[in-house]
């Protein structure tokens, strides 16, 4: 078996290993362990919260009961934004945080990421001893007794705190005044805050898809299906669309015209704002492998540096942290404004990609303008095996004349999928047909190499 913790916390289909309520609890168990081992408090607690997935009340439970039997206390949050967890556990001085999601993924999966008492991601290390804990055995034989054993109870203003913490990070003398706002919650996390906090700040909103009945959530809806958005959007004559993920740290817009804006033009956008108003720090940017060559031209003609990190958010964290940036992300929709949060969080990139427009008096599509997409064509390849691309001479061949066709005017990029059988070759380039002839030719090149 490999190792449990993936980019993002655990995952899998819920009910299965290792999303089983048995391992869940040892999750908990081993996770309070740990904290207790890291802080020497009297008390500890953690915040456990979760999206809206049926599998929540069965994992909620399992994981209250680990922990609890750990003697450590437990504040029940129920469903909320993940990165307004992160916000929870940071202000109450918790010594952890939980949250129960699967993300972007179906209702049938679920998982569980873990903040630190400082709002960022469990560092790779204390998941390391928490997955030793639990292989070993060796958390099974940990067992407090009597009033060493810890109590749980809901907060039941969590909610309200993370609206006031949101809308703290749009501009005191600003409002959404005279804008319609279509918001898609993903029938996820964001379903009850999403509304209260653009509708107190003054905007006109719709809201779709935030009637979550525990099997609906990201079903052809949120950041990763965007019709009905773009329907919606045309159809009200909205300002701009703003699509959620399950859990809420993910953003995709609909612009005015119902065209959807990617997390590269969300950057590129709130990039230049902040370099023209002096906010944003070392003057540089980090995006992903993944991030548009359309993004890097922009960032080019805006002489604006842009640190390269892995794929996942925790990563361009982890880079933005040691370079210092202000402003990073993903295409895919998670950003990060670490003058505003420690994590990516869908609600705060919205409202400060709305501050921007206000500021400016511009629509979103005229914003948007800051960069241009490049065609892009991504073909995911099963593979048996995953030696080394630069071992591989007819495949290294391959990859340099599309590079001296393309001349500077787009990329390759050949990678092994982290978590999956896959090989993935993306070729981005200046003109649809090419883009795709060279991706086809490259993917056929791989099948004969590894198969």
């Amino acid at each position: 078996m490999g190792r449990m913790f993936g980019t993002d916390g655990v995952r899998g289909v819920a009910n299965l290993e290792p999303m089983t309520a048995e391992m869940v609890l040892e999750i908990g168990r081993a996770t309070a362990y740990v904290c207790k081992q890291h802080q020497k408090t009297s008390r500890h607690r953690i915040v456990i919260g979760k999206d809206t997935r049926v599998s929540g009340y069965m994992m909620e439970s399992a994981l209250t009961a680990g922990i609890c039997s750990m003697g450590v206390d437990v504040y029940l949050l129920g469903p909320m934004p993940t990165p307004g967890i992160a916000f929870i556990t940071q202000s109450m001085r918790a010594d952890a945080g939980l949250v129960l999601s699967a993300s972007h993924n179906p209702y049938q999966d679920n998982g569980i990421k873990i903040f630190s008492r400082t709002g960022y991601k469990l560092p790779d290390a204390e998941e390391d001893e928490i997955e030793e804990l639990i292989t070993s055995g060796h958390i099974r034989d940990i067992r407090p007794t009597a009033d060493a054993v810890g109590k749980a109870q809901r907060i039941d203003d969590a909610i309200g705190r993370y609206i006031v913490f949101c809308k703290n990070t749009f501009p005191d003398q600003m409002t959404l005044e005279g804008l319609k706002i279509v918001l898609d919650c993903a029938n996820g996390a964001t379903y009850k805050v999403a509304p209260i906090i653009f509708s107190e700040l003054g905007a006109d909103v719709i809201a779709i898809h935030n009637k979550p009945n525990g099997l609906n959530i990201n079903d052809e809806c949120g950041s990763q299906h965007t019709q009905d958005l773009r329907r919606t959007v045309r159809e009200t004559g909205a300002d701009i669309g703003l699509a959620f993920d399950g859990d809420g740290d993910r953003l995709i817009v609909v612009d005015e015209q119902g065209e959807e804006i990617s997390g590269d033009h969300i950057i590129a956008i709130c990039a230049q704002w902040y370099k023209q108003n002096g906010m944003l720090n070392n003057n540089r940017v980090i995006a992903t492998v993944m991030s548009n060559f359309g993004f890097h031209e922009a960032m080019k003609q805006l002489d604006i540096e842009v640190g390269i990190a892995p794929v996942g958010d925790r990563y361009v964290l982890e880079m933005m942290r040691e370079q210092q940036a202000t402003l990073g992300g993903e295409a895919s929709g998670h950003l990060i404004f670490a003058n505003h949060h420690t994590t990516g969080d869908g609600i705060v990139a919205a409202l400060q990609l709305l501050a921007v427009m206000r500021s400016a008096g511009k629509r979103v599509s005229e914003l948007a303008s800051v960069m241009r997409l490049f065609p892009q064509k991504l073909i995911n390849l099963e593979v048996q095996r995953k030696p080394p691309i630069e071992d591989i001479p007819e495949l290294v061949a391959a990859i340099r004349d599309a590079e001296s066709e393309l001349a500077g005017a787009g990329r390759v990029l050949i990678r092994y999928s982290g978590t999956q059988s896959m090989c993935r070759v993306m070729v981005e380039g200046p003109e649809e047909g090419i883009t795709q002839r060279l991706a086809e030719s490259l993917a056929s090149t791989v099948r004969t190499c590894i198969g």
